[in-house]
């Protein structure tokens, strides 16, 4: 089916600068066509200059709502009528519904963060042991709150550099502690999860330099990258044993709100999307 654009349907779209480079178009679009609902989702390029005009604007212009990417995540909040609790903990806003000219902002990383946990590893459980988080930036704030609403006892933080994950520390408290970044793969005897939030390991960043030896091998391991979909630290878990979990399906199941808040449906994330991203990425790595 082939999703219906008229002048009384509802707008969406990815908020960034630059956003020429983002994948939310193409999967928006794949769920307008499956399930043939009027509607468009566009890239909405904005200066950080012009941010505040420009945001408030689209409400005159029949959005419904909008993704929201780098860098305007806070300029998101700062500008938004209301947020939502996580949004408010998280102190960031990567989705926005606009309704009757008031913005209504939250964030739905750590729903997509734990939706594709449960889909990669339906017999993983809160209780089994410690999680270990590398990276201390947006994804990590994210992933640290959802697992500490999950429950996880333990929560060990390892960043390049310390007072970065100091400070997350405090900002989130709950179950979680900072570590030295040295003693990372020396504390991973006991490890259930354990959680790639940085860019290491990144297309054309630097990898990430860890031994897996005392890795228990029933450990989950998880990279929020997706390009390369098989990360080496993906490639080094799966070659020794450990059952893992790509990126992808974080991307894709942290959209699922926004698009039932602007559509008024909650899609599903199955394989025809999984497969259209993938053939996405793997071409533009061939490029």
């Amino acid at each position: 089916m082939s999703a219906t654009i008229n002048a009384a349907a509802p707008r969406a779209g990815i908020i960034g600068w630059p956003v020429s480079h983002s994948r939310s178009p193409l999967l928006h679009g794949y769920w307008l066509r499956k399930y043939g609902l009027a509607g468009s989702y566009e890239r909405i390029p904005i200066a950080p200059e012009n941010f505040a005009r420009d945001f408030r604007a689209l409400s005159g212009q029949g959005f419904a709502g909008a993704n929201v990417t780098i860098p305007h995540k806070l300029s998101a909040m700062r500008c938004c009528d209301t947020l939502d609790p996580i949004a408010t903990r998280l102190g960031a806003v990567n989705t926005v519904r606009i309704v009757n000219g008031r913005f209504e902002g939250s964030n739905t990383d750590g729903y997509g963060f734990m939706e594709n946990l449960h889909d990669g590893a339906p017999d993983w459980k809160a209780g089994q042991g410690p999680a270990i988080i590398i990276g201390a930036g947006g994804a990590a704030r994210a992933v640290i709150m959802a697992l500490g609403d999950a429950c996880v006892p333990e929560i060990r933080l390892f960043n390049r550099t310390r007072a970065r994950a100091d400070q997350l520390v405090s900002d989130l408290g709950g179950p979680v502690s900072t570590h030295d970044w040295d003693r990372l793969s020396g504390s991973l005897a006991d490890c259930a999860l354990l959680v790639n939030c940085s860019s290491l390991g990144m297309a054309g960043q630097p990898g990430l330099e860890i031994s897996l030896q005392a890795l228990p091998r029933t450990a989950y391991v998880y990279d929020l990258v997706y390009t390369p979909l098989q990360t080496p630290l993906l490639a080094a878990a799966a070659a020794r044993g450990n059952p893992t979990i790509d990126g992808l399906g974080m991307l894709l199941h942290q959209a699922r709100p926004g698009f039932a808040a602007w559509f008024g449906r909650m899609p599903e994330v199955d394989a025809g999307l999984r497969d259209l991203l993938k053939a996405d990425i793997e071409n533009a790595e061939g490029k």
